[in-house]
């Protein structure tokens, strides 16, 4: 069999918006972090220049579209123009939280499709590959003409529950905070071998959440409840107290970004859950950290990733690996 032909060096780059983050992945990819330095100037504008040779690279630019989105984005975009322009050989971006995917639909009239917008600026700047975590629609894959790696932190979030020493009992109910979410509380379910009911949200935004009523056999139980982001915490805090209220012996919330604007941080600490379960895609300011939180890292999984892409392998084993332990 013929050996795969590498793209040249592989080189990983992290911008402003998670660095923390982007070593643990370069540590697990096996590289140094290269040399680039980014400048913000005093009106709003920024300066990134590459200080080393990436001709005839491969390159890996790591960067949550996080808060600040909009400056975080424009570093983004900025850095693959640099390294198109400076004869880079592939330009993969790792988007660890895909910042604007909720605007994935037009839901109302005259309303932009803004996460097909971002999808077509990277596009558009010359990046080859995308790599990223947990979209918020998996159709979102379908914004591309580009291939898009769609990693997915399920295995890593159940992990918390498998590993705990003082979760011995099997006595687990995943629970969907809303209809949408069913099918992401089914895959952890499935994971932990465990049931799953579903909170009767029938309001259509996070921050009119009113849930009616709890479908599914919650009394006594150790209930989790699962989503994607938790931007406000409202809907994740009222649902938590619905489980109470309908008999649920312990909650506690797993979801894979922490967004956490406004008072999330307060309403999680003031609500019965126990622990909220996360992963570090979005760096979290210490005005936002509580005791209740868990934040178990995805820099293996994007390292592992980066190093599969690089040498031209299939990245479908990194979905099938057992649960093992992974919080840091």
């Amino acid at each position: 069999m013929a050996e795969h032909v590498e793209a040249g060096r592989m080189k990983v780059f992290a911008l402003n918006s998670n660095r923390p983050l982007a070593e643990k992945i370069a540590k697990a990819a096996g590289v140094e972090l290269g040399k680039a330095t980014i400048k913000h100037f005093s009106d709003g504008e920024i300066q990134i220049s590459i200080d080393e040779s990436i001709r005839g690279d491969q390159l890996f630019i790591i960067q949550s579209v996080s808060d600040p989105v909009n400056t975080n984005l424009m570093e983004l975009l900025i850095m693959v123009d640099a390294a198109r322009r400076a004869s880079a050989e592939k330009i993969n971006v790792v988007i660890p939280y895909y910042g604007y995917s909720r605007a994935d639909r037009k839901a109302r009239s005259r309303e932009p499709i803004t996460a097909k917008l971002i999808a077509s600026l990277l596009q558009m700047d010359g990046v080859n590959r995308v790599i990223a975590l947990d979209l918020h629609a998996a159709q979102l894959q379908g914004f591309f003409d580009i291939p898009v790696d769609h990693l997915q932190s399920d295995r890593l979030l159940a992990s918390y529950f498998v590993d705990n020493p003082e979760m011995t009992d099997d006595n687990f109910v995943v629970v969907a905070p809303d209809h949408a979410g069913v099918s992401r509380a089914r895959r952890l379910a499935e994971l932990l071998g465990a049931p799953i009911a579903i909170i009767d949200n029938r309001d259509d935004t996070e921050n009119t959440a009113h849930p009616d009523a709890v479908i599914g056999d919650v009394k006594g139980k150790r209930a989790i409840l699962v989503d994607d982001i938790i931007d406000t915490a409202l809907r994740i805090t009222v649902s938590a107290r619905a489980l109470k209220a309908a008999g649920a012996a312990d909650v506690y919330a797993c979801a894979t970004h922490a967004v956490l604007s406004g008072q999330a941080t307060s309403r999680i600490e003031d609500s019965p859950l126990e622990k909220v379960v996360f992963t570090d895609s979005i760096q979290l300011p210490d005005d936002k950290k509580s005791d209740k939180f868990v934040v178990l890292s995805v820099g293996d999984l994007f390292g592992k990733a980066m190093d599969l892409i690089y040498h031209q392998e299939p990245v479908d084993s990194l979905f099938h690996k057992a649960l093992k332990q992974h919080k840091q």
